[in-house]
């Protein structure tokens, strides 16, 4: 089976079981579908042939400072 055709059956899915869903385009021949979970966040690209998943994995630790997230997108971005 290819991963566009798995696309519509995973959407179902995802809807049936009440989880949110992003659908994004960050490449020109894929279709992303991201969502989150408790601790975890999926990326899931689905191609013409085939279908690439990446899962995030963290603590979830709260911080009230913003300060960090800045300066590791601006290292990231130099």
């Amino acid at each position: 089976m290819n991963g566009l055709t798995q696309l519509n059956g995973f959407l179902t899915y995802l809807t049936k079981k009440r989880v949110p869903f992003y659908l994004e385009q960050s490449r020109d021949d894929a279709i992303m579908v991201s969502f989150a979970l408790v601790g975890e966040r999926y990326e899931i690209e689905f191609m013409e042939d085939h279908l690439e998943v990446c899962v995030f994995r963290g603590d979830e630790s709260v911080t009230l400072d913003l300060q960090p997230v800045i300066a590791r997108i601006e290292e990231d971005k130099k």
